[in-house]
Formats: structure tokens, C-alpha cells, sequence
């Protein structure tokens, strides 16, 4: 029988990303419910695996059993994958064995990897896979190079290496997964510079996106750099004020705190709150307990989980560029100025909508996703359970403690929630809608009153 309408079948490259995705977090998930993932070799928790698969997937960093306790070397090494695949993206791989196979790259394909580097054009897309994949190799050797003078003396050659290697490749995918166990993440060593600065290097390297990488490195001399395109200089300068901000706050915020950082010396405390700064916003490795900070601290980490890194970075969040839009546009209007102004540039209305659209989109999932947790898990202050939202669509993957307790609905929602963070809650509702061709008629004005 065959089907005449086979628009039916069809299906855009947003909706392939979003399955790719799916299949690889489903793939994951099998293969860490296997009892050899497992050191007591036993079948973990069907839930406890998908959950574990997606947040390392979705690059979140949220667990519900302990990573370095837990798996054994071949469910590390799953989830590191994992990381891996789902911080470049999967198409970059597909790329990299087309290349290496000496296959053709198609236009469908190249609108596939537009769609998940979040890039302007289709235009040099196989080339600047090719430059991410080759950036991405090289950082996280080097990053594994410095980390193994720690780990390896500490650990031994194999060990050492492993956890080097791992966690180069959590902190460049601000994944924020570590193998340290018992959920002290880097805490045991707050003050180590070696190691807190080579992570923080490595978050902020991945999270400001693989495009301004590539335009700074293209820059044939300093004198060149006021020639960097708009989104570069609006990522970099959003990097910089939210870095600069971040670790004054948590040093005034944390400074007398006897459960973080007030027996700390002050060269320990700048050095935490630094890194606090570069981590919480993106990664979610953490150097002083999340759960023992100031309230203060803990609404500053929601709002940088929520802002999150650069687009077509290893970050998650609304982005950078988002945020700095919303916050020019403001700007704009209180001035009375009908145009959004950037750096002397005029923004098109499409885009200030599009990032209106996006922090709207947020604001409500995670608001109704806050309120079905606070219902299943009744047992929970809203404070942890909105905390432990903002994480998961923020791709961050903090929490006050509540995720291993969390009920099988409580996962799956947080389960949903990174998934949502990691693809973009507005790509994933435009895969699912059809868009039609806007309409030529004008209707008459209205007026509301508002504010």
C-alpha cells in the first residue's frame, strides 16, 4: 500500500537533532543499566541509568547516584562519552567519521550541523567542524596534561590518567561530573591552584562558544580585534562583567560564612570565589558546599544558572547573548530610544523578540515544572526544588542535596528538564510546530495600557 501524502513522514532538522539526541541518550541508558557498569556488577535502576544518561548527555551534571563510588571503569568511561558526544554535539561526530571515511558531506547534512552549532550560515560549516573538533582535542589533552601532575602522583599511573583525562573533558563540556565520590565534587581541593585554575580555564574556554574562538584565533593581530564580530564582542564582554561581578558577590557573600570560607586564608577565598564565578554559572563542579552557602549566594548561583554560557558553546542556560539583549533592550526603552543599540549597532526586532520568546519560554517551564515537583515531592523546601530546576534547565548541575531522594516522577521530570536545557526549549517547540508563511495583511493598531 503505498501513501500518497508523504509530508507526512517528513521530518525538519530540527526534529533529527532532537532524535539524535534521543537515540544516544537511550543508547547510554542501556548500556550503564548493564551490571558491568556497575562495581558490585549488578543491574543499576533503570530510572537511576536514564537519569544518569541525560544529565551526561545534556552535559548537566546532576546524579542521583554517586559517579565516583558507583560505576565501574566501564561506566565512567560510558559517561564519559557520553560528555563528550553530547557537549560537541552528535553531528560533529558524524562529520568527523564522513570526513575520515572519505565520504561527501550533503546539504542536508550541512543544515544538520547548522541547526547544532547554532551557527549564522551554512556556509564553511564541514570546515569549522573540522576546526571545533581538532580546538576541542587539543585543549582537553593539554587540560589532562596539567591535571595528571596532580592526579597521577595522588592516584597512580592508571587511575591518575583516567581521572585526568575525565575530568579535562567534564570541565571543557561544562558537564561538572567528577570522580572525586561521596559528593564533594572538588571541595577537597579548594586550594589547589593547579588544579581549581586549570578547570576554570577549561570551563571558560568551552562555555564561550566555538565561534568566537575561531574568530579570535582567524585575528592576524591585536590591532584586529575591534574588527570581531558583534556576537563575539557581546559574549566576551558579557564573559568578563558576569566573571568580574560573580566572584566580588561570593567573596562579600561568602567571606564570613563559618560553613565555607571564613577559616579559608584570603588568598583561598578569592581563589573560591573565583571559581565560583566560572563554575556555577555553567559546569557545576563546586569548591565549597552549595547547600552550606549564604541565601544570598544561592540566589546569585539561580540567576547565573539561568543566564549560562555563549550560544553554540558547551554551556547551557537562556545564553549570554540572550540575557544582554533583554538587558540592552530595557536600556533602549527607559532611554526612549525606538531601536535596541549594541556596541553602535541597531539589532533587528526579530532577534529582541526571539530572546524575549526564549526568557519567556524558561520562565514558564520552569515555573510549572517547580510546581509538579513541589506536589511530588512534597517532602522538599520550594527552595531546593527551584534550585534543582534552574540547574537542570540550566544545564549547570547544582543542588542542594535533593536529587538522589527525588521520586521516579521527581526524575523524569528533572530528566525532561535537561533535556529541554540542552536543546533550547524554544527548538524543541518550533520542531513541533508548523510554521506557516506570515501573512501579507496589516491589521488596524491597538492600544493596551501596561506597567
Amino acid at each position: 500500500m503505498k501513501f500518497r501524502n508523504k509530508k507526512l513522514f517528513k521530518i525538519n532538522e530540527l526534529q533529527i537533532l532532537i532524535w539524535g539526541f534521543l537515540i544516544i541518550i537511550f543508547i547510554g541508558t542501556i548500556l550503564l543499566w548493564l551490571p558491568i557498569s556497575s562495581q558490585n556488577h549488578i543491574h543499576t535502576n533503570f530510572i537511576d541509568s536514564l537519569f544518569v544518561a541525560t544529565s551526561a548527555t545534556c552535559v548537566t551534571g546532576l546524579v542521583t547516584v554517586d559517579t565516583g563510588t558507583h560505576w565501574s571503569y566501564f561506566g565512567k568511561t560510558v559517561i564519559l562519552i557520553l560528555i563528550q558526544v553530547g557537549g560537541l554535539g552528535f553531528m560533529a561526530f558524524s562529520t568527523l567519521i564522513a570526513l575520515v571515511s572519505g565520504r561527501k558531506i550533503t546539504l542536508k547534512e550541512r543544515l544538520l550541523i547548522h541547526e547544532s552549532l547554532n551557527s549564522f550560515n551554512i556556509q564553511g560549516l564541514v570546515k569549522m567542524s573540522k576546526y571545533i573538533l581538532i580546538f576541542t582535542f587539543s585543549v582537553e589533552s593539554i587540560g589532562a596534561a596539567i591535571l595528571s601532575f596532580q592526579f597521577v602522583p595522588q592516584f597512580g599511573f592508571r587511575k591518575g590518567l583516567f581521572y585526568s583525562i575525565f575530568h579535562s573533558i567534564s570541565a571543557f563540556c561544562n558537564a561538572g561530573i567528577d570522580l572525586v565520590g561521596k559528593g564533594k565534587s572538588l571541595v577537597p581541593y579548594y586550594n589547589n591552584e593547579m588544579v581549581i585554575l586549570t578547570i576554570s580555564v577549561l570551563i571558560m574556554i568551552g562555555g564561550l562558544g566555538f565561534y568566537v574562538w575561531q574568530e579570535i584565533y582567524n585575528l592576524k593581530s591585536f590591532r584586529d580585534v575591534r574588527r570581531i564580530s558583534l556576537h563575539s564582542k557581546v559574549c566576551i564582554t558579557m564573559a568578563i562583567v558576569l566573571l568580574i561581578l560573580g566572584t566580588i558577590f561570593f567573596l562579600l557573600f561568602e567571606f564570613n560564612n563559618p560553613a565555607t570560607m571564613k577559616d579559608m586564608t584570603l588568598g583561598d577565598k578569592m581563589l573560591s570565589s573565583f571559581f565560583a564565578s566560572v563554575s556555577l554559572r555553567t559546569a557545576g563542579f563546586n569548591s565549597i558546599s552549595i547547600s552550606d552557602m549564604s541565601e544570598s549566594s544561592k540566589l546569585l548561583t539561580i540567576v547565573f544558572m539561568f543566564i549560562g554560557g555563549a550560544p553554540g558553546s558547551t554551556a547551557g542556560g537562556i545564553k549570554t547573548t540572550t540575557a544582554a539583549l533583554i538587558i540592552m533592550t530595557a536600556v533602549s526603552v527607559i532611554m526612549g530610544r525606538r531601536e535596541t543599540e549594541i556596541y553602535k549597532r541597531t539589532i533587528k526586532k526579530d532577534l529582541v523578540y526571539k530572546a524575549i520568546v526564549i526568557l519567556v519560554i524558561y520562565m514558564i517551564l520552569i515555573l510549572i515544572f517547580s510546581m509538579i515537583l513541589g506536589v511530588t515531592e512534597s517532602d522538599q523546601s520550594l527552595e531546593a526544588i527551584f534550585f534543582e530546576c534552574v540547574s537542570a534547565f540550566g544545564t549547570a548541575g547544582l543542588s542542594l542535596g535533593i536529587t538522589p531522594n527525588l521520586s521516579i516522577i521527581g526524575k523524569i521530570i528533572i530528566v525532561i528538564s535537561m533535556f529541554f536545557g540542552r536543546l533550547g526549549g524554544l527548538t524543541i517547540i518550533l520542531s513541533m510546530v508548523n510554521r506557516k508563511i506570515p501573512k501579507s495583511i496589516k491589521y488596524p493598531e491597538g492600544k493596551i495600557l501596561i506597567g
